[in-house]
């Protein structure tokens, strides 16, 4: 995954909106309309989130006759895992480091 797309897929889940959308599509295909349904914005602003989500390929469209599923497409949520992985690892050493330290620290006390 190339830096520009990280950082486009990181752009589309910025929004809290964009994100509510994934975690409606993790449960299965939807329609926009039935996207569109818990949020107090226009189809027209459901749409453009659509389309930031697609750009970041964070979601595709089907087409069944009149019907036009969305779905999740979790592949650049798995890069973005990947990406916060080797972070992950980085923060575990230092908290093994620091858990060391302080039982180093009260071997070192007297017991009350």
């Amino acid at each position: 995954m190339t830096t520009d797309q990280l950082s486009t897929t990181f752009a589309a889940l910025a929004d809290p909106t964009r994100r509510a959308i994934l975690a409606r599509l993790s449960g299965g295909e939807a329609t926009v309309n039935e996207l569109a349904e818990p949020f107090t914005v226009s189809l027209q602003a459901i749409s453009k989130h659509l389309k930031v989500l697609e750009r970041a390929g964070l979601i595709s469209r089907g087409k069944t006759a009149q019907w036009r599923p969305c779905r999740l497409e979790a592949g650049p949520l798995g890069d973005i895992s990947d990406w916060v992985e080797r972070y992950r690892r980085f923060w575990d050493d230092g908290f093994d480091r620091l858990d060391e330290h302080l039982t180093e620290l009260q071997k070192g006390k007297p017991n009350g």
